[in-house]
């Protein structure tokens, strides 16, 4: 296995003392993508992937020129007269260790607006929130048992009802459409059986019926799939997992390229509060520049279909069982970046 800055004789076994040996156990199925379909949904910033999630969203600090952003520990800014502030006012509203991580993560996800939240859960609400009454949502039957609830118990009180259908069935989807639908909640891969959903395929049938698309897409990291790429409105990622990579933080995250959206998720929070902290955020900037190297071990190698691996713990156990390639734990080659055999 290839470590990520090793040298081959390191990465071959040869100076087994020079780093930590590292398990990895199959999960599902990433098929590759080919060159052509690289092109077809390549990122919107011109740097890689990994100068991105290293660099992205991030200046030198102009006060002392420290090149990792600091944890801005502040709720209020000095302002020249009311309302004259430098971009700054109120850390509910923003926060300039907040900014850079929603730079870097829209980024990644190649969005024009990454918005940083509390939790993953948090969101969601969000997204939910902006609907009205009677209002429909169309959603996975596989989901984040948090979201279910949300769905379920928060927001059909209120009049905003829920069907939850099996998506690897385009026609099943459709079908579940009415003149009230106005979201379709994707999760690819699923929490917890890992199924797949074509992301492009459903878009379009919600898109001709002006229904908005949105997609978790906390399992497979922006580094495996871009869904906006692929159709999707919204981006929803829980933080908390692998873009914080330390299960040492709580945050939530949607990117987007709509500015409709933008403001009304950067409104929901001012008025309602879900923001993350500034350490958070400083934690979760983190996650991307060494998982990076993780993630791409996860990504299947051209010519074949290969195994996605996650990390064991020490014990060399996974705490999530593998599962058989089946149709519905598998992408199309045109879906899933590679990395080289």
């Amino acid at each position: 296995m290839l470590f990520c800055g090793a040298s081959p004789e390191a990465a071959s076994g040869m100076l087994p003392n020079r780093m930590p040996h590292v398990s990895f156990s199959s999960q599902f199925i990433f098929p590759p993508m080919s060159d052509s379909s690289s092109h077809d949904h390549a990122p919107l910033k011109a740097d890689g992937f990994g100068t991105r999630a290293v660099h992205a969203g991030q200046q030198p600090d102009p006060a002392t020129g420290a090149v990792m952003t600091p944890i801005y520990q502040t709720s209020t800014y000095a302002q020249a007269a009311p309302g004259e502030h430098k971009g700054h006012e109120y850390s509910r509203v923003s926060n300039p260790t907040r900014t850079a991580l929603e730079g870097n993560l829209a980024s990644l996800e190649g969005a024009e607006h990454g918005i940083a939240f509390s939790s993953g859960v948090a969101g969601i609400d969000a997204i939910v929130k902006s609907l009205r009454p009677g209002d429909h949502v169309v959603a996975t039957d596989d989901l984040y048992g948090g979201t279910y609830r949300l769905l379920r118990e928060v927001f059909e009180p209120l009049n905003i009802q829920t069907s939850f259908v099996d998506m690897s069935d385009p026609d099943a989807v459709t079908d579940a459409f009415t003149e009230d639908t106005a979201l379709l909640w994707v999760e690819t891969p699923t929490n917890p059986l890992m199924r797949l959903v074509d992301i492009e395929a459903l878009a379009g049938r919600a898109h001709a019926h002006d229904i908005t698309v949105a997609v978790d897409n906390t399992f497979a990291t922006p580094y495996l799939q871009q869904p906006l790429t692929h159709g999707a409105d919204l981006v929803l990622h829980s933080a908390t997992k692998y873009l914080g990579g330390h299960s040492d933080l709580i945050l939530g995250a949607v990117c987007t390229n709509s500015d409709e959206w933008a403001e009304k998720l950067r409104f929901q929070i001012k008025s309602t509060g879900a923001a993350p902290g500034p350490m958070d955020c400083f934690l979760t900037l983190r996650g991307p520049r060494p998982s990076t190297c993780a993630w791409s071990s996860t990504a299947p190698a051209p010519g074949g279909w290969r195994r996605c691996s996650m990390p064991t713990t020490r014990s060399g156990t996974c705490g999530i069982p593998a599962f058989p390639p089946t149709p519905a734990t598998r992408w199309p080659r045109s879906k899933c970046r590679t990395t080289a055999a």
